[in-house]
């Protein structure tokens, strides 16, 4: 039996071309507001990033004109062979180099930034990744992280973790914003700025990007279809079966 790490590559390798095209990770007022904060944090041209579980590779995209040097990174050969495509045919200064998150191949203190967007919630060892963001960010640097939030009501949560493991095998889980808040203080960042995004799912395109199974499929149909109302309403479950997510983005510095 393949372990996390084994189920996580498995599943996006194949699926490199189809992150880069799809709309809800190359889009977003996210993106926006990671490079306003970068650049209005790192002097024009002077910093360098590391976009962690870069996948496709959109927010290093959105950050590299601020910085001197961006590095992706990804443990998917596929995702990373897709990002120094893009970089090429978009004359951007990004590098690639495959890691996983919780075992970084770089020097302490070598980057102003760690960042990384969507790509949290399949970490198997997201304790230890945000202490490894942490030793490789000098003190006084920056930690963006962006991903899609847990709900704060334990059975709403809990119908979400539900779809979300039966669309994708390789989900660990997404973390409410409290969590995330404790889990980066004491990682050894002071939380700077927090915000939200409604995340709208368009139920066909988010089942066949994932190449979800069709039995899988049925019952992701069902858990939504029966549902108490007041997780429907939380979910904004519509007759199509898609549905409203939040996407989170968390800003701290290194202390």
């Amino acid at each position: 039996m393949p372990d996390h790490a084994d189920a996580v590559q498995a599943q996006f390798d194949p699926q490199a071309a189809a992150y880069l095209s799809s709309r809800v990770h190359a889009e977003g007022a996210d993106l926006k507001r990671a490079a306003d904060l970068i650049a209005a944090a790192i002097p024009a041209d002077k910093g360098k990033a590391l976009d962690l579980g870069c996948g496709a590779g959109h927010l290093a995209y959105k950050l590299a004109p601020h910085l001197r040097r961006t590095v992706a990174c990804d443990p998917s050969p596929a995702m990373l062979a897709t990002v120094a495509e893009t970089t090429r045919a978009r004359g951007l200064n990004i590098e690639t180099r495959q890691a996983r998150a919780d075992a970084l191949p770089f020097d302490d203190g070598e980057f102003c930034v760690a960042a990384s967007r969507y790509s949290a919630h399949h970490w198997q060892g997201l304790e230890t990744a945000i202490w490894e963001m942490r030793r490789v960010v000098k003190t006084g640097g920056y930690l963006l992280m962006i991903d899609v939030l847990g709900h704060e009501d334990d059975l709403v949560d809990t119908h979400m973790q539900t779809i979300e493991l039966l669309r994708d095998r390789s989900h660990r889980r997404n973390l409410k914003a409290s969590q995330w808040r404790e889990l980066i203080i004491a990682s050894g960042f002071d939380m700077i700025e927090e915000e939200s995004w409604p995340l709208p799912l368009a139920f066909d395109a988010w089942v066949t990007r994932m190449r979800t199974p069709p039995l899988r499929v049925d019952a992701i149909r069902a858990v939504l279809d029966e549902a108490p109302a007041e997780v429907r309403d939380a979910l904004h479950v519509q007759p199509d079966h898609g549905f409203t997510l939040r996407t989170g983005l968390l800003w701290a510095k290194a202390v």
